[in-house]
């Protein structure tokens, strides 16, 4: 029985379940970033396992494998991928889909969308509190293990806050909770 990567790198007790399987470090993921680990993993299968077995068979082709850079490097290709396909394999198996249905905005919590006030310098800010994988700064999603989402995790609108970030310690006036 292959053993997904959450209980492999975890320091905690396994507990095997009344069929033999056992419950692992479960990491919650809204639905959309499970979808998207869902479209990596079909890509990673359905196409570049199939062009890497392409470049394989057309680098033994060639002759001699043990003189054969081209194969050795598809070879390498070849288990990095597996790797790719394990560890998301691995990911979608230890994922629970976070219900946003049942997520409150009376206090900051993950899937919330939060708009802060910088109090040095009155700069607003808006930011989504999402789950470490699927930060995207560029998109104004956080990760809830930044500073910052630490910081807010829990406050309520007119909370002021002191968030230690690496620069120092930001003041910060929370304006607004949202879905």
């Amino acid at each position: 029985m292959r053993v997904p990567e959450c209980i492999r790198n975890s320091f905690f007790i396994v507990y095997i379940n009344r069929g033999g399987i056992p419950m692992t470090k479960v990491s919650y993921i809204t639905k959309e970033g499970l979808e998207k680990l869902k479209e990596n993993l079909d890509q990673l299968i359905n196409i570049e396992r199939p062009a890497i077995s392409k470049l394989i068979a057309e680098a033994r082709d060639k002759g001699d494998l043990t003189e054969n850079a081209e194969y050795e490097a598809a070879k390498d290709a070849q288990g990095m991928l597996e790797m790719k396909i394990a560890k998301l394999q691995d990911a979608i198996a230890c994922a629970r889909i976070i219900d946003g249905s049942k997520i409150d905005t009376e206090r900051i919590q993950v899937l919330n969308k939060v708009k802060i006030k910088n109090i040095k310098n009155n700069a607003t800010l808006e930011y989504t509190i999402v789950p470490d994988n699927e930060a995207d700064l560029k998109q104004g999603k956080i990760a809830v293990s930044t500073p910052i989402a630490k910081g807010l995790i829990g406050k309520k609108v007119g909370d002021l806050v002191e968030i230690q970030v690496p620069s120092g310690i930001m003041p910060f006036e929370i304006i607004g909770i949202s879905m």
